[in-house]
């Protein structure tokens, strides 16, 4: 069963004259909903990261590892995802639903294109529910009002936030959201969060995000890896605790036993107690 609140007209919203970082996204992982300029931007920004479709992909793969690790070894049965993107393949509701077909997931995003393409492709297995929600990731009390009339917010959610934390500049506001978040659910609930990181040895992340920032919206923040870690505090991070997204639990590793070389954004798991 699905349901959406998003009663918008969207494309009155949708902007073809300038590159969007859901569509670009989506460009890098192989998709088709994106557009020439999103396209042309796409590629500026691999010409100054060339590894950046790979993160891009290693954070998808981090959700669907995320999700099946949380279902499987935690009994997770509900997700409140936010800032969901452009649906794809493996979406929150398709991996949970194939091991927990009863799974029931809250998608939110404000993105008019994901707005779109959400009513006709996040649909559910009969046996569980999902809910698209046109609100902002600032609007807590929105998300959670609404969020509730599909899951029982007194059971454990997992919280996914993955790559939109960086949407928000001002450090005290991002964990001020998060903090908010996590503090509505109940104990045994997970967060899982990703996020753009900034690091001496990895310059051409800054470059990319720097060009994306003069040529694209919405603007992006970069944290370090500790300012990342920051989100989880009082929470019990699952291990490896938070690492670069492709070496979080990777399905697979080099014939010598070594973990894959790190991307750029960074990940982990954690449990409120």
């Amino acid at each position: 069963m699905a349901e959406s609140s998003a009663r918008t007209e969207a494309p009155r919203r949708i902007r073809t004259d300038r590159p969007h970082t859901a569509r670009i996204w989506n460009y890098w992982l192989g998709g088709k909903d994106n557009y020439a300029v999103d396209q042309e931007a796409g590629d500026r920004i691999r010409a100054l990261h060339p590894g950046i479709g790979e993160y891009a992909l290693a954070d998808r793969k981090f959700l669907g590892r995320a999700v099946r690790h949380l279902v499987a070894e935690h009994g997770v049965r509900q997700f409140l995802d936010i800032g969901t993107g452009l649906p794809t393949a493996d979406n929150t509701h398709e991996v949970a639903q194939r091991l927990a077909p009863e799974s029931r997931v809250v998608y939110v995003d404000n993105d008019p294109i994901v707005l779109a393409h959400a009513e006709a492709l996040l649909t559910s297995a009969p046996e569980g529910r999902t809910a698209y929600l046109d609100e902002d990731l600032r609007d807590v009390d929105a998300i959670l009002g609404q969020a509730a009339r599909t899951l029982d917010l007194t059971r454990p959610v997992a919280l996914v936030l993955l790559g939109v934390v960086i949407f928000v500049e001002e450090d005290e506001e991002a964990y001020g959201i998060v903090r908010r978040l996590v503090d509505a659910l109940p104990a045994g609930s997970h967060l899982v969060l990703s996020h753009t990181i900034t690091r001496p040895d990895m310059p051409d992340v800054d470059a990319a995000v720097a060009f994306w920032n003069e040529n694209g919206t919405p603007r992006l923040t970069q944290r370090t890896p500790g300012a990342v870690a920051r989100f989880f505090d009082g929470m019990e991070l699952l291990p490896p605790g938070v690492v670069s997204c492709n070496r979080w639990r990777p399905d697979e590793v080099g014939a010598g036993g070594e973990p894959p070389a790190e991307v750029a954004m960074f990940g982990g798991v954690a449990r409120k107690v």
